[in-house]
């Protein structure tokens, strides 16, 4: 049997989006059984690599390269589902990453609970975007995207806190704020697969957020730090774009981001933050 930091390395090599999704969805079903027994998986440790495999296509561009379309054209709404398939697959990878990358902090069970969990949600993410390219005509693949989705963890890869911080509470909260407007799209257009799949994304990303922020304030108790301070210390260090208004205060709040952590930081643009 397989550790748990063994499955997510596991996870992290896989190339196809929905091999690597499979694999997922297989580990956090043994993890479930596993915890379900009272008999849990070694935590284990293993190697991540930097950079998680991945398939042949989308060719990955530079932001500034990956062309502009109208979100209410058809192929401005297959470029939207395509851009949210990218990121629920990094987003896969980003969550099975936190679990083997720091295997030397010591975490109750409950963070593995919840960061499996969030891995296996994402992974329902990525397939339900890619089903609903397909019913479009289109597929994962088929578009360039982002190349710079992976910063964020090849930033972090030495600090969980910076991990913490600016995945799940600056760039998973950001969903939380654009999401309607998404839904909002489909909805004129009356593609009903999409709105279904985006509205059970919506729901589910409180979660992850609130796993974020849960996690987080954890570990500035057993450091005796305050929350907040280092919260905007981490995201000023690592995080290399603005906070951008308008926030989603009340699912932010839902997921445990009061508005005194984000709101100080949207008054900053990049050139005056700190970079070292």
């Amino acid at each position: 049997m397989l550790t748990l930091s063994e499955m997510a390395v596991d996870v992290l090599t896989t190339a196809d989006g929905r091999e690597k999704t499979a694999k997922s969805h297989a580990h956090a079903a043994a993890w479930r059984a596993a915890r379900d027994a009272g008999t849990p998986l070694e935590i284990g440790s293993a190697t991540p690599p930097l950079r998680p495999s991945r398939p042949a296509e989308p060719e990955l561009l530079s932001p500034r390269e990956v062309p502009k379309r109208k979100p209410g054209s058809p192929q401005g709404r297959i470029a939207l589902l395509h851009a949210v398939a990218h990121i629920e697959l990094n987003a896969v990878d980003l969550h099975w990453d936190i679990i083997a990358r720091f295997t030397d902090t010591r975490f109750p069970l409950g963070f593995y609970d919840d960061w499996v969990r969030a891995a296996d949600e994402e992974s329902k993410h990525f397939n339900l975007m890619c089903d609903c390219l397909e019913e479009l005509g289109s597929h994962y693949g088929a578009l360039p995207a982002h190349a710079g989705m992976w910063r964020a963890a090849e930033d972090t890869a030495e600090d969980l806190m910076g991990r913490l911080a600016v995945v799940p509470m600056v760039l998973e909260a950001r969903g939380l704020d654009v999401t309607p407007g998404m839904i909002e799209i489909f909805r004129k257009a009356k593609v009903d697969s999409a709105i279904a799949a985006l509205e059970t994304i919506y729901a589910e990303e409180v979660g992850h957020v609130a796993y974020g922020s849960k996690w987080f304030h954890f570990l500035c108790g057993r450091h005796d730090l305050d929350p907040r301070d280092v919260f905007h210390d981490l995201v000023r260090t690592y995080f290399k774009g603005g906070l951008k208004p308008p926030f989603n205060e009340e699912k932010r709040a839902e997921a445990g981001l009061p508005p005194d952590f984000y709101w100080p930081l949207a008054n900053e643009t990049p050139h005056t933050k700190r970079t070292t």
